[in-house]
């Protein structure tokens, strides 16, 4: 199902416009194929998942180690402003999502669903958190996770480019390029088999640390710690300890190719695991609960956000990123800058900071109020 996504991805202009994910594609034409044959009572396949959770694992871990407080610190200022918006819009999307699930009569949990998890986090944010919560005996979680994070990714990639439009036209902004060489050269050192295998280590380690740690921390205090979130942290702190002691042997190449990997093998697990006959009875809600998103995002982001951020060409670029991974992931944001440049010119301080947020930081703050409203519906 991941090689039919990609193919289909590759194919279809719609599809690669919309940076629609090959495991996303994939996953749903086979969670449609199954749905058809339960319906026509054909045949009802069950799927043996059980590896999914440690290429879930890897891939938060990969994030982790991606986190140097060096290239933080490169961002100075903006970055701060930018970082703590997407703190606020996590707090309000699941302010928003609670609300309004509790609005249609549904599980408060199921809207933590349709809030940060799918909208910040993305599909592999909603697949990880539904998961933990399907094991806490909320029904349908991961396919209502997923249902949301797509139509959440697909508003955020038609909503990006529109509206940077009208902010350069509406300001006249022009662009402006800003050099940032640390962050490039991160990205520069060759792969070879005796760095590779140091990721590897890397990952493990901090996989395996991680994950005891979180299981410590959650039988100790009893509030819910994902095994992905230890590891995730524990990758932070050996990505900082290796800049200080051993700078280089991080290779970004090498690791942002095996979280590639685990993303594509974990997300294609968890799409072909959607049940959607489960989502049936709540499309309506959930699709208006996205919509309240959309219109909250948008505002905050016109607003708010672009003027705390200088109200300049670079902040309009950023609220492409912003408005991509908001509602989507960071490769949507990514792909929402990109054809901003292509048609406006080049931002350098955009493409510096919309990445280190919306790959790692914004799970700092996004982390902490997703398993903090968690604990408090569950």
């Amino acid at each position: 199902m991941f090689v039919l996504g990609t193919f289909l991805v590759n194919k279809i202009n719609f599809l690669s416009r919309f940076c629609i994910p090959a495991p996303v594609v994939g996953g749903l034409i086979f969670a449609a194929i199954a749905t058809t044959l339960k319906a026509t009572d054909t045949l009802e396949i069950q799927l043996d998942t059980s590896l999914q959770s440690i290429f879930m694992i890897t891939f938060f871990t990969t994030i982790g180690l991606g986190a140097s407080f060096r290239l933080v610190r490169l961002g100075g200022k903006i970055l701060i402003i930018y970082w703590i918006a997407c703190g606020f819009l996590a707090l309000m999307q699941n302010l928003i999502g609670v609300s309004f699930a509790k609005l249609f009569g549904l599980e408060p949990l199921l809207g933590v669903m349709v809030g940060a998890v799918s909208m910040e986090g993305g599909h592999g944010s909603a697949a990880a958190y539904g998961e933990t919560l399907q094991g806490m005996g909320v029904d349908s979680a991961v396919s209502i996770g997923m249902a949301a994070a797509t139509l959440g990714l697909v508003a955020g990639a038609l909503i990006g480019g529109p509206i940077v439009q009208y902010l350069v036209k509406k300001f006249n902004l022009k662009s402006t390029d800003e050099t940032s060489q640390e962050y490039v050269e991160q990205y520069e050192h060759p792969v070879t088999e005796k760095s590779f295998m140091s990721q590897i280590f890397l990952i493990t380690f901090s996989m395996a640390v991680g994950t005891y740690l979180g299981q410590f921390f959650s039988d100790l205090t009893g509030f819910v710690l994902p095994a992905y979130v230890g590891a995730m942290f524990t990758a932070v702190i050996v990505r900082n300890v290796m800049d200080r002691f051993k700078p280089g042997v991080i290779n970004m190449k090498e690791i942002n190719l095996i979280g590639d990997i685990s993303l594509g093998i974990f997300l294609s697990m968890a799409l072909l695991s959607i049940k959607l006959w489960e989502v049936a009875g709540v499309a309506l809600p959930i699709f208006f609960i996205v919509l309240i998103q959309v219109i909250f995002i948008v505002l905050f982001a016109v607003f708010v956000l672009f003027r705390a951020l200088g109200k300049d060409y670079d902040a309009a670029v950023m609220v492409s990123g912003f408005l991509g991974h908001g509602l989507g992931a960071t490769p949507n944001a990514m792909a929402n800058m990109s054809a901003v440049v292509k048609k406006f010119g080049p931002s350098q301080k955009a493409f510096l900071i919309v990445p280190i947020v919306g790959a790692f930081l914004i799970d700092v703050f996004g982390m902490p109020i997703i398993i903090t409203t968690i604990n408090f519906f569950k």
